[in-house]
């Protein structure tokens, strides 16, 4: 069930909900301000502080969306009464002239449920956290709405991030468990920022936050059709996010589009506004390992989005990354599973929750996670031969000391040689998978992984692009650049150019 900071969300079916929303709008407004609200985050933010629309309009109008979405299971906590209060206090201070106009004002927002909102529960997807409610916010939280976002709702995720599917029975709203995909309820939304993912993709906000250690942020709008960012490592404060590995984590914004993407990293890191960048300038590398097991749909999408941004002037440059796969296997299952015991603790006893990290594997609901947890991070283990687990500390000494800066290395030269500005492939091989029990196996994940965990490892950024529904499946493929650590700006300007070229994604209609 969704657990409802102050007001129960009845179950409505999508059409009323959908009148509900409309109506609520328009009474909201009142006949002289009922304007079309504008589909960028920076668009309603400016008709906020126009009083073209009130905040209160807009965030009803989410909330109700969000309310007809219960199928999804995208919420954990829907927060009609603070939100609605929040956007109150916007407006009355709009209405006094004491407002300086904030970049995401009076615009409703959602937040996974493993990055703290103040005093709303942030359970991590995991029932051992259910009841904990933070009193401060996440300095990333902190900033966007300092900056004028409201905090609308929690979001759903793999439980305590670990997994790409979604599959979580912990919070349950439609009818069949796990986060369930907005173009085709049927299928995952992905992981583990899932919740966000979906209730982008069913067009219940325009931006949200995610976190990535793997993919994170850019396998949900991958399989959703959003825009994510995963940053730099270390280039967005950690605090107040429940973690996995502290080399690997961070926070990432996910939005609708990519401009909308440029507007919340601009705001959590305070750089200056960007505009798109030359197409004509920009030079990218094909490398085979990303190109391999894609299924019909995303290799006739990728490489058709490939041909026509070569029509605008694209360079492109097959390069050859020797050895990437075994550094990067090197690094990956050794990092996340040694760091996650330690900083999993830590955080534990920075909430005063009083749980434990045993108390939090033994009330875990999804079997990969409580067995991941048990099997592996508790004791400090790693899959070994023959079925057996072995020690995890020095395979984790290996990836740090060695493999980890020798595939930042690698990256490094993989760049330099052609002087690329990234590196391009689909952000996941095959579009969104069945939602089923078998969808958080290690196989599915493995393969869903193939192209995001790379870039994770090494710390460099990656942009995950919308670029078209498959023709089969109609369901979104993504293409995600890579580029060289510290290069996101210039990344996002890429990505605003060649949204602008390859246009939105259609929303769903089923």
């Amino acid at each position: 069930m969704i657990k409802h900071a102050r007001a129960p969300v009845p179950a409505v079916p999508a059409v009323i909900a959908a009148a509900v929303a409309a109506v609520t709008l328009g009474l909201a407004l009142g006949p002289a301000l009922a304007a079309e609200p504008a589909t960028t985050v920076a668009g309603q933010a400016r008709q906020v502080c126009t009083r073209e629309l009130s905040s209160e309009s807009l965030v009803n109008a989410a909330l109700a969306r969000a309310k007809a979405a219960s199928a999804l299971n995208a919420f954990v906590t829907i927060d009609e009464a603070g939100a609605t209060a929040a956007a109150r206090r916007i407006d009355a201070a709009e209405a006094a002239g004491k407002s300086a106009c904030a970049p995401l004002l009076g615009v409703p927002i959602v937040v996974k449920d493993n990055i703290e909102v103040a005093g709303l529960p942030s359970s991590a997807g995991t029932p051992a956290l259910k009841g904990y409610a933070p009193k401060a916010d996440a300095p990333v939280v902190q900033r966007l709405r300092k900056a004028g976002a409201v905090v609308i709702a929690k979001t759903n995720m793999h439980e305590l991030a670990f997994g790409i599917s979604g599959f979580n029975p912990t919070f349950q709203t439609g009818p069949e468990p796990g986060v369930r995909n907005a173009y085709d309820s049927t299928r995952s939304a992905g992981g583990s920022s899932s919740g966000t993912g979906a209730a982008l993709g069913a067009r219940v906000v325009l931006a949200g936050l995610g976190t990535d250690t793997g993919g994170s942020v850019r396998i949900p709008c991958a399989f959703n059709g959003c825009a994510s960012l995963r940053p730099t490592v270390g280039r967005y404060p950690g605090a107040g996010i429940a973690p996995i590995s502290h080399t690997r984590d961070t926070a990432g914004p996910m939005a609708r589009s990519v401009a909308d993407v440029e507007l919340l990293d601009r705001v959590i890191t305070g750089a200056k506004a960007v505009k798109p960048w030359n197409l004509k300038k920009v030079r990218l590398g094909l490398v085979k390992d990303f190109l391999a097991h894609m299924d019909d749909d995303t290799q006739m999408a990728f490489q058709a989005a490939v041909n026509r941004l070569k029509a605008e002037g694209v360079k492109f440059y097959e390069i050859s990354m020797p050895l990437l796969p075994d550094l990067n296997n090197a690094i990956s299952f050794p990092v996340a599973m040694y760091e996650a015991y330690d900083d999993m603790v830590a955080y534990l006893k920075a909430t005063g929750s009083g749980v434990s990290i045993e108390q939090l594997a033994d009330k875990a609901a999804s079997p990969d996670v409580k067995g991941t947890y048990q099997g592996l991070v508790i004791p400090r283990k790693l899959p070994g031969p023959n079925n057996t687990v072995v020690d995890a500390k020095p395979a984790y000494e290996a990836a740090i000391k060695k493999s980890r800066p020798e595939l930042q290395a690698l990256y490094r030269r993989a760049f330099n040689g052609h002087g690329l500005d990234g590196i391009v492939f689909p952000t996941v091989p095959s579009v969104a998978f069945k939602a089923t029990p078998e969808s958080s196996s290690v196989a599915v994940f493995m393969a869903s992984i193939q192209n995001t965990d790379p870039g994770s490892n090494a710390g460099v950024p990656g942009l995950q692009i919308p670029i078209a529904l498959g023709a089969s499946s109609k369901l979104p493929v993504g293409m995600e650049i890579d580029g060289p650590a510290g290069s996101d700006r210039r990344l996002l300007q890429i990505g605003m150019a060649i949204e602008a070229v390859l246009g939105a994604l259609p929303a769903p209609t089923r």
